[in-house]
């Protein structure tokens, strides 16, 4: 898959057969749109094509709105739609001028004169330009005067619920991994560097590494524990994550962390990058009477970790 930064770099292409999207999380919707492009592609002789935008557009055109959490990095984005088998993606750099665009500015400057369309393929809630002023109807009055196809893409749905970005975040933060992990169609990734911490689970034979995700718009999943899948360097491991703020401990200025016991490993982590793959919730977090009782649920947890990384 060839990545461009801006369309200008784009040039060359057989029958671009494009989508437009943000495509956060990459999940089994936006699969479906791409699925169908790589169709007509295949029976047009063209190549398929991803326009997507960095930052995310809420960030420009609405900077004063902290609560934006992405399910994607970069980084994650790309790597999901080489998976996917797409030809070319072009991450757009989205500002305030392009955001004032009219539908037919967009069309005409952007998707003909720079890209060189031959068919556009959108999901059944596509809009665009200015305001969002663009839709279905102002595409299917612009393609036949600018000379090219367009194609709408219904509702995708899995076990009768429609597939969104905001349904995803939301069963993440409610702690719903399993939920979330079928409309993407993966397990949801987080990476992170370990830190030093308290080594409070060391004393009790469950030592952790301490995470400090990097990316600070990824959505960090509700507080609770997971059954989790870890790599580092190559190699693979099970474990347990905790998400919270250890109640236990009765800290004076609790933060919220994110800590994980490596099953089967041995040595040290720090300032190393690691990366999990959510796998499921095993329960919330709770406050235990002591670190007694706490050693004994966290028995319990790996055992139960354990059983549900080999079913998956």
């Amino acid at each position: 898959m060839k990545v461009y930064t801006h369309p200008e770099h784009f040039r060359n292409v057989t029958r671009p057969i494009i989508t437009t999207g943000t495509f956060d999380g990459v999940h089994q919707g936006h699969l479906h749109i791409i699925r169908r492009l790589k169709e007509i592609a295949a029976v047009n002789g063209g190549e398929t094509v991803v326009f997507t935008f960095s930052p995310h557009p809420r960030l420009v055109l609405f900077p004063d709105d902290q609560k934006l959490r992405l399910l994607n990095t970069q980084s994650e984005k790309i790597s999901l739609l080489e998976k996917a088998g797409v030809d070319h993606l072009i991450i757009y750099p989205f500002t305030k001028a392009f955001s004032r665009l009219t539908a037919v500015e967009y069309v005409r400057d952007i998707l003909v004169n720079q890209l060189h369309i031959h068919r556009l393929v959108i999901g059944y809630d596509h809009q665009f330009g200015r305001n969002r002023e663009g839709s279905i109807t102002n595409l299917q009055e612009l393609a036949p005067l600018y000379g090219f196809e367009v194609e709408e893409i219904p509702a995708q749905m899995v076990d009768d619920v429609n597939v969104s970005s905001t349904k995803i975040r939301q069963s993440l933060q409610e702690g719903d991994i399993e939920s979330a992990n079928q409309f993407l169609g993966y397990s949801y990734p987080l990476s992170g560097i370990v830190i030093s911490g308290q080594q409070i689970g060391r004393s009790i034979g469950f030592p952790t590494a301490n995470i400090q995700v990097t990316e600070p718009l990824k959505l960090i999943p509700g507080d609770g524990v997971y059954a989790v899948k870890i790599s580092h360097k190559g190699k693979a491991y099970g474990g347990m994550l905790n998400i919270g703020i250890k109640p236990t401990l009765e800290l004076e200025h609790p933060n919220r962390t994110l800590e994980v016991n490596i099953f089967d490993f041995e040595g040290e982590l720090y300032n190393e990058m690691i990366q999990l793959e959510f796998i499921a919730r095993i329960r919330e977090e709770k406050k235990f009477l002591n670190l007694d009782q706490l050693k004994l649920q966290l028995h319990e947890d790996r055992l139960t970790a354990q059983k549900l990384l080999l079913q998956s």
